[in-house]
């Protein structure tokens, strides 16, 4: 029987932290055949050095796929494909993946955001998806090297709503033996929709005044962006029939509030930045976008998004 093949797409903070776990627990299995598709400098650092993770959770900080790839195109018959880019990469790798999948192969999107399985269903609409949710501390520390500080990184992984019965036990058994912390639950909608009022609202506001998510808890006119922000979101979600708990305002100002005074988010340092590439579509299209398709307006979340493109025009 052949191995099943694993693919990471992007070796970023969360692609190479979580690509890490799997494919460094494989070297000693040796059960599945995984595959690493990095860019440029990444490729070129990994081919040479290997992947390596700085964390507390590993003593061994290096790991060597099975494959590595520059190309997505490049990848043969893949039956679980990590997708690890940044949100603005979404729909392009989407594109390049759609020949290359098999009937059977299932996406695992590693990235937050409301919209994401929508998204993806739009350019590959038959395959397995699993709607995810991420936590981790991570980010590139050098080309080919991944930090992560804190505690270890998690999974939120629920069932696909259009192929609820797809036999995902094998894809579980993967991340247990990669000693990954995720919980799978038959919906995750709620926990990934309960994560987007968090990023979006405090992303877009501490990324309009340049301030901090403290500030955004104390000052009076931030924080009434956020709710107002939080309330749209609030409203998408209820006509979707996603169920959010109630005091979600306020638990969400709760948790922003256990946080250091002076975290930034990165939209704030993308936009402070200038940079092109950035959450902002991510964050208040989806919110715009849901508003308009189902007749919700969405005042908050235009005026900010509208004051935050022409910071960066």
């Amino acid at each position: 029987m052949n191995k099943k093949h694993i693919a990471v797409v992007g070796l970023g903070g969360v692609g190479g932290y979580f690509g890490f776990k799997i494919s460094q627990a494989n070297e000693a299995s040796a059960k599945y055949t995984i595959s690493f598709i990095a860019r440029g400098e990444t490729y070129d650092r990994v081919k040479e050095n290997g992947l390596i993770l700085l964390s507390p959770e590993h003593e061994a900080h290096t790991t060597h796929p099975d494959i590595l790839e520059k190309n997505i195109s490049s990848i043969q018959r893949p039956d679980l494909v990590l997708i690890c880019v940044k949100e603005y990469d979404l729909e392009n790798v989407c594109r390049q993946l759609a020949p290359v999948i098999q009937k059977d192969t299932v996406l695992l999107p590693m990235m937050n955001g409301a919209d994401i399985y929508d998204r993806i269903r739009k350019i590959i609409p038959d395959h397995v998806v699993l709607p995810t949710c991420i936590y981790v501390a991570s980010h590139i520390k050098e080309k080919g090297v991944v930090e992560h500080k804190g505690k270890a990184g998690k999974m939120i992984i629920g069932r696909d709503p259009q192929h609820f019965s797809a036999d995902v036990d094998w894809i579980m058994e993967v991340l247990k033996e990669s000693a990954i912390d995720f919980d799978f639950k038959d919906n995750s909608l709620s926990d990934i929709w309960t994560k987007f009022f968090f990023i979006a609202s405090f992303g877009l506001v501490t990324a309009k005044h340049n301030s901090s998510m403290g500030t955004v808890c104390t000052d009076e006119r931030q924080k009434h962006e956020a709710s107002g922000i939080m309330e749209e979101i609030q409203k998408i979600a209820h006509k979707k029939g996603i169920k959010i708990e109630e005091d979600i305002i306020g638990k969400t100002f709760q948790k922003a509030s256990t946080f250091p005074f002076e975290t930034p988010t990165s939209l704030q340092l993308d936009i402070h930045s200038r940079k092109k590439d950035n959450e902002l579509e991510l964050f208040a299209g989806a919110i715009i976008a849901y508003g308009k398709a189902l007749g919700i307006e969405t005042p908050f979340t235009l005026k900010i998004y509208n004051e935050i493109k022409e910071k960066i025009s």
